[in-house]
């Protein structure tokens, strides 16, 4: 499927520049670009409801393809939980979500956790794509490094065997879910 032009519905820097570099020969318009302002209610039940919902606003409002996602950390011994809650998880921020999943955790032996992405494409014509994905690991005792966001200074990588807090960059762009979701579209829509 040819794609030239795509609405990304997220004001989030960090993840417009991470589909930037996965969608190289494609014209990517924010939000600030097309004159949005405001939120998009998440009212899904689901990462995968929540990014249909706003890729399928936006790309219904100004009629071109868009793309949304929606992700979040799911803790074991915390039944999953804060999962499509992540964000607003305390309600008051960053580093106040950090605190009380810590406090959550105070007396869980299961510390397994992952972060999940979904993102969808979605076409003025009704047709959308999803792509997912993962990237496990653990929670730590206590914040470990201050790189990345959110919950990445408590979450211990499977895969680079360290704290997301500790890695650069690219090394967490390069196992994140969110990266692994946007190569799973991205097969799909070639």
């Amino acid at each position: 499927m040819e794609l030239t032009r795509l609405a990304v519905a997220s004001g989030n820097k960090n993840k417009i520049r991470e589909i930037k570099e996965l969608f190289g020969g494609v014209e990517l318009v924010t939000l600030d670009e097309l004159g949005f302002k405001g939120e998009i209610a998440e009212t899904g039940k689901s990462f995968r409801a929540n990014a249909k919902i706003k890729a399928e606003y936006i790309a219904e409002k100004y009629k071109l393809p868009a793309l949304s996602d929606d992700s979040g950390l799911c803790v074991m011994g915390l039944n999953g939980a804060p999962g499509i809650y992540s964000a607003r998880f305390s309600g008051e921020g960053e580093a106040a979500n950090r605190k009380l999943l810590l406090k959550r955790l105070e007396n869980v032996p299961d510390r397994r956790a992952y972060f999940e992405c979904a993102v969808c494409v979605y076409f003025p014509e009704g047709k959308m794509l999803f792509g997912e994905g993962r990237t496990y690991g653990r929670i730590l005792f206590e914040e470990i490094g201050s790189n990345g966001f959110g919950y990445d200074p408590l979450f211990f990588s499977d895969d680079l065997k360290k704290s997301f807090g500790l890695a650069t960059e690219e090394e967490k762009n390069s196992v994140s879910h969110r990266f692994r979701a946007l190569q799973d579209l991205k097969s799909k829509l070639l």
